[in-house]
C-alpha cells in the first residue's frame, strides 16, 4: 500500500504547493490571464464542488471536512482490499491526496482556495484547483474500475 499512500501524500503536497505560490503572488479576485480560455485567479470557496451549499452561514465548512475524512477513511479500507490491483488503489490515492489538500484549506482558511478558471465564448467553468482535478480524475478512474470489473478466475 506504501506507494499509493505515497501517491495521496504528493498529490496533496502538489496542491498545497500550487495554492501557497497564487496566495503568494495572487490577491483575492485578481485576474491573469494566461490564454484567451484561461486565466489564474484567487477565489475562495466555502461551499463544495461549483460553490454548492456555499452561502449558508460557516457550518458547511466543517461538514464537508467531517464528510471528506470520512470519506477518505472509507477509501483507505478499499485501498487496502485492492491493494494487489493498480487502477483503483490510484483512484482512491488520488481522491484522498485531493480531500486532504481541500481538507487543509477549510481548517487553515475556512474556505477552499480555487485558482484555475476556463472560459471560452461567455461560457464560464467555476474556478477549481489542482486537489479538484485530482479528485475527478480519481472518480473517473474509480468508475471504470468498477465498471470494467474483475476478469474471470480460471
Amino acid at each position: 500500500m506504501l506507494p499509493w499512500l505515497i501517491l495521496a501524500v504528493v498529490v496533496g503536497v502538489l496542491d498545497q504547493l500550487t495554492k501557497q505560490l497564487v496566495l503568494a503572488n495572487l490577491h483575492y479576485g485578481q485576474v491573469i490571464p494566461v490564454t484567451s480560455f484561461f486565466d489564474l485567479v484567487l477565489v475562495f470557496n466555502p461551499g463544495a464542488a461549483f460553490s454548492f451549499l456555499a452561502d449558508h452561514g460557516g457550518w458547511q465548512r466543517w461538514f464537508f471536512t467531517v464528510l471528506a475524512v470520512v470519506i477518505s477513511g472509507w477509501l483507505l479500507m478499499l485501498m487496502y482490499q485492492h491493494r494487489h490491483e493498480k487502477l483503483l488503489p490510484a483512484a482512491f490515492a488520488l481522491i484522498i491526496g485531493g480531500a486532504i489538500g481541500n481538507v487543509y484549506d477549510r481548517l487553515l482558511h475556512g474556505a477552499v482556495v480555487d485558482f484555475l478558471h476556463f472560459h471560452y465564448a461567455g461560457w464560464s467553468w467555476p474556478a477549481f484547483n489542482l486537489a479538484d482535478s485530482a479528485i475527478t480524475v480519481g472518480v473517473v478512474l474509480m468508475l471504470w474500475g468498477q465498471f470494467r470489473g474483475h476478469p474471470a478466475q480460471p
